[in-house]
């Protein structure tokens, strides 16, 4: 299905190279309000308006009004992306059954680790329930989340037809290279 617009939340493109303590430091402080060093300033990344205090979201800046703007209805403060919407999504769609939390991180199209991220974070926010055996089920609250991001990408209410269902590209096997000689011992025994 074909994006109308491409106003919202995105993560870097190249996320997958951060490693997971980075990866967590920056998830876990994006939307709070940074103040710019004395004398220093930041450009807010969408309206390019010099700032001495934006929202941080892994290593951009927003105006205030901007971030209000970006955020979406139904999603109570909670900045949603398309990774969010793929994840509430395939939740949404198997409602009958409900899925495995493994199914929905490897489906997510985001890399493992902000996956699982994102889904303990839709669980704390009230949008995903997790039972013990590990299945999810949207709430009310996330379908409102998921409806008003998929409205802002695809100005409709969600479909299935929004979730990019392409396999995710498998990672490249690396091969192992062999020993010329094979006579030598290994000195970590």
């Amino acid at each position: 299905m074909q994006k109308r617009s491409n106003f919202h939340f995105t993560y870097p493109t190249n996320i997958a190279e951060l490693d997971l303590a980075t990866m967590v430091s920056m998830y876990r402080s994006r939307g709070e309000p940074r103040r710019a060093a004395p004398g220093e300033y930041f450009c807010c990344a969408l309206s390019h308006e010099l700032l001495k205090e934006g929202k941080y979201w892994f290593g951009l800046y927003y105006a205030q009004k901007v971030w209000d703007e970006l955020v979406t209805k139904g999603s109570e403060g909670y900045p949603l992306t398309e990774a969010e919407l793929t994840v509430l999504g395939l939740v949404f769609m198997s409602e009958d059954e409900p899925p495995h939390r493994e199914y929905v991180e490897r489906n997510s199209k985001v890399v493992d680790k902000l996956s699982y991220l994102i889904v303990n974070d839709l669980r704390g926010f009230g949008f995903l329930v997790e039972d013990e055996s590990g299945y999810l089920r949207i709430t009310p609250r996330g379908e409102k989340a998921l409806h008003g991001i998929a409205r802002r990408m695809y100005d409709k209410r969600f479909l299935p037809e929004m979730i990019d269902q392409s396999p995710r590209p498998e990672a490249p096997k690396i091969e192992q290279a062999q020993r010329r000689n094979q006579d030598q011992g290994n000195l970590f025994i």
